[in-house]
């Protein structure tokens, strides 16, 4: 069934409450299974956090987790140090052509038991839990920080800590610093210089509570929106942090090209469209903040404002090769676009076609993406549910925002 987005006009006096970062809730929930005094507020409301809480708190021996990446690196990483446990980690056919062969190296390299179930480099995996006393260990820092992180989630549960060395150029640095602010959290001792990062061990923590940030990556939607409206647009979101652990906290720069300014208030962010955006060309390298480069390319094709965005090597082995679908989807709206295998130039454009079907590609980044471009021309999203992966309530905030023009399928 069609549902459409048809309501008023944007309004500038909305206050859209975002749940918990997905990436912290994640992290936090590992480390509460290792620190059971540990207690988590504003968990992320994502499938990706329910999946990963139902594989740790399930006695079952297989564990589906669907299309959450991060839930099969950190669920890899952390069964293989549960002693005598046996999981089967699984998930959907994306994720079954994801790889995971670095990580799961990185862990044999530790002591780990881990087999692949069918093909070699991949999910799913059979992992026998041991207890693993090696302390050293090197990966490769530029195929994906939640490798690096899955370590380091681990590492301080380990007898004798963890010592890694990271293997050529770092991708995702603020990833792996949220990961390593989480653990100084706990007072857990580490260090990271140059290419080596050591955490020391430590047994138990002391009873505390965390409260989670809102997500970033669920923000830039509204950037994205406040940027495709008028000159006075405005919605206030919350609960945002001006010193966030959160790499995507960039878009409140990124977004100034856009005439959009970020006014931190007490637990809650303004957005505001106070000019008109700059017409040169955005330059902009988001290797440590990969996950926000549909937004951006979407909304600098809905402005008619060109863009060369680099540092994008991670996005090929996201839930689709999200470099590919946004070539295609932005083609098909009429856009002129190229990608490499880790960069998108995009050029000027002066037209936006009407009426186009958006292919999501189960990709929940590719449907909020491409949803603010209603503001611009009526445009409909197929697969539109896939936004539950990272933001359940995506589609009716921007029914109460007034986004209009846009049908969901």
């Amino acid at each position: 069934m069609d549902l459409k987005l048809n309501t008023e006009l944007f309004n500038s006096e909305n206050h859209i409450i975002i749940s918990g970062s997905k990436s912290e809730s994640n992290r936090l929930l590992i480390l509460q299974q290792l620190y059971p005094d540990l207690q988590i507020e504003n968990l992320s409301d994502s499938d990706d956090t329910h999946h990963l809480q139902e594989a740790l708190s399930s006695d079952v021996t297989i564990a589906d987790i669907g299309h959450a990446g991060t839930a099969m690196r950190f669920l890899t990483a952390f069964f293989a140090t549960q002693e005598g446990v046996v999981k089967i980690l699984q998930g959907s056919e994306r994720m079954h052509n994801r790889p995971i062969q670095i990580l799961v190296d990185a862990l044999r390299d530790l002591g780990a038991d881990i087999e692949y179930v069918k093909k070699e480099g991949y999910p799913p995996l059979k992992i026998l839990g041991k207890r693993l006393t090696k302390d050293k260990v090197s990966i490769n820092g530029n195929v994906s920080s939640q490798y690096i992180s899955a370590l380091l989630l681990i590492a301080p549960s380990l007898e004798n800590g963890l010592e890694i060395e990271l293997v050529g150029e770092v991708t995702s640095i603020p990833y792996i610093n949220m990961t390593l602010q989480l653990l100084h959290q706990l007072k857990i001792e580490t260090e990271f210089k140059g290419q080596i990062i050591k955490i020391k061990p430590k047994p138990t923590v002391k009873k505390q509570a965390i409260v989670v940030e809102s997500d970033w990556s669920s923000a830039s939607y509204f950037y994205s929106i406040v940027a495709l409206s008028k000159i006075g647009a405005s919605v206030k979101l919350s609960a945002y942090k001006k010193d966030s652990l959160q790499g995507d906290s960039c878009l409140s720069e990124i977004y100034k090209h856009f005439g959009v300014v970020t006014t931190f208030e007490e637990n809650s962010i303004l957005l505001t469209k106070e000019r008109e955006h700059n017409s040169v060309v955005l330059n902009q390298d988001l290797k440590n903040a990969p996950d926000i480069a549909q937004t951006i390319a979407v909304t600098c094709f809905g402005l008619g404002v060109a863009c060369d965005l680099s540092g994008l090597h991670t996005l090929k082995i996201k839930e689709t090769d999200r470099l590919e679908a946004l070539r295609e989807e932005l083609t098909k709206l009429g856009a002129e676009i190229l990608v490499t295998n880790e960069s998108l130039h995009l050029k000027t454009s002066s037209k936006i076609k009407e009426n186009i079907q958006i292919a999501t590609y189960n990709d929940h980044r590719m449907a909020m993406a491409f949803a603010p471009l209603a503001l611009k021309v009526p445009i409909e999203i197929l697969e539109a549910e896939v936004v539950t992966k990272s933001y359940r309530n995506f589609w009716k905030d921007m029914l109460s925002i007034g986004i209009q023009n846009v049908t969901i399928k």
